[in-house]
Parts: C-alpha cells; structure tokens; sequence
C-alpha cells in the first residue's frame, strides 16, 4: 500500500465517523471543578447528607445542618475560594449556555424513557426527568451532554440516570435558567449549575456536583459524589495515530526498496 492509498482510506473512515461527533464542546468548571455543593446564599441540610468533595458558599456565610453532613473536602464559607468559585461557575453557566443546540425540543419536554447521544439540547422552559433517561457515549469517553432549560429542572421520584458505553457524569452539564427539583430517591447523573437554587429531596443520590449561582442549595438524607473524569483517546486520536504510524512505515519499505535497487 503506498502513502496515497494509505491517506485515502483514512480520509474515508474520518468521514464515515464524522455524523457521530457533536458541536458541543467540554464546559471548564475552573476553581468550581472541586465543588460538590456551591450555592450563593445559604445551604440547608436535615438528615445524614454526605457530601464527596468541597462544600462553599458565597457571598452567603449560612450553613445550617441538622445532624452535620458529612464532607470529605474543604469547607470554604464566604472565604476567596468560595467567591472565585463562584466566578468560575458564572463563567461556565455562560458557556453552557451559549452553545448551539444540536435539538430544540420546545417549552416543556420530558427526557425520561429515552436514550440520548451526545449533544446540546435546549428547552426555552422546563425540563423534566420521568422514568429512565439513557446518555449513551457510543463507546467515547470525550463525550459531552449539554442541557439547556429556560427556567426549570425537575427529576421525578425514583427516576435514574444511566450513563452506557463510557459514558462520564462529569461531561453532563444541566445548566437552568431558574431552579433545580431532584425528587425522593432519584438517581442523578452530571453538574447541575442552576442560576438561582437546587433542592434535593429525601434520598436523592447525585453523582455530580450541584453548584447554585444566586440561590440556596437544600439537602435531606442525601449523597453528592464529585465524579472523577476519565480522559481517553478518542476515535479521531487512534485513527490519526495508526495512520501516522502506517505512514512511517510506508516511507522505510520505500527506502529500504530504493537501497535495494
């Protein structure tokens, strides 16, 4: 196979790969990225609510738990890290709303009992979360979900998140115009960076971060787990790396052709 061959059939399954890859881009959290809980003027916790990551409030300086959570990080109340965070999230919320939706899916949309790729997906008012919703990475662990509500967010009781085939709760965003419901024993995946407040009810587990620009952040017997990002080479990375390594060795069968001549 000579190099021309070679570089037209890596053209082609550059090509054939390229409906699959979406606009969106990767939201930087910055000094936020820390953050289990971030809210703007108070936090309130009843119940065991155990928190996987740093808690911060600002420009609040309220924290009120009863029984105290328990948090494995920093907590940061009304300090600077609490407001450079803040300016972080404010930074990211901007981002995330910005982007170009893949799908505008109307003023009122339910997610639930669907599966979806990745992509921008935008609600001039209310998302909801009913039953099962499926975020399927299709096999890229790069891959980046971006849900744009106007106003609301709102997860049912005993609904889940399920993240397949390298999906990351760490790519999720859910940025909210207004405020965010988890519901009883809801199964949350990905950041929630909510303009004004977030309320978790009884038994809502969160693999994610909830990060409240203006408002409070409410707990009741809750687990907040900051995920970890795991970055891997994506399809366009092997492919480039295989066809520069078929190149290479392309080049020294030519050369060692030509010595032979």
């Amino acid at each position: 196979m000579n190099i021309k061959q070679l570089s037209s059939l890596v053209a082609v399954a550059l090509a054939a790969l390229a409906p699959s890859v979406g606009a969106q881009t990767m939201v930087n959290l910055g000094s936020a990225s820390t953050f289990a809980v971030l809210a703007g003027t108070t936090i309130t916790s009843t119940g065991a609510t155990t928190l996987t990551g740093d808690l911060g409030v600002s420009p609040g300086a309220t924290v009120t738990e009863t029984p105290a959570m328990t948090v494995s990080g920093t907590r940061h109340v009304n300090d600077s890290t609490a407001s450079a965070a803040q300016l972080a999230l404010t930074a990211a919320y901007n981002d995330a709303s910005t982007q170009t939706p893949t799908l505008s899916l109307g003023a009122t949309y339910d997610l639930g009992g669907q599966t979806w790729q990745p992509g921008v997906y935008n609600s001039s008012g209310s998302f909801a979360v009913t039953g099962i919703l499926i975020l399927d990475a299709q096999s890229d662990p790069n891959a980046v979900w971006i849900f744009q509500a106007g106003s609301t967010l709102t997860t049912a009781t005993n609904s889940q998140i399920q993240l397949i085939n390298g999906a990351q709760a760490a790519n999720v965003f859910w940025q909210v115009g207004s405020s965010a419901t988890l519901n009883t024993s809801s199964q949350f995946a990905g950041n929630v960076l909510a303009l004004t407040s977030i309320t978790l009810t009884t038994g809502a587990i969160v693999d994610g971060r909830m990060l409240a620009r203006n408002g409070a952040v409410t707990f009741d017997t809750n687990t907040v787990t900051v995920p970890t990002a795991i970055p891997e080479p994506s399809t366009y990375a092997i492919l480039a790396g295989l066809a520069a390594l078929a190149t290479v060795m392309v080049r020294r069968s030519v050369r060692r052709g030509a010595n032979e001549l």
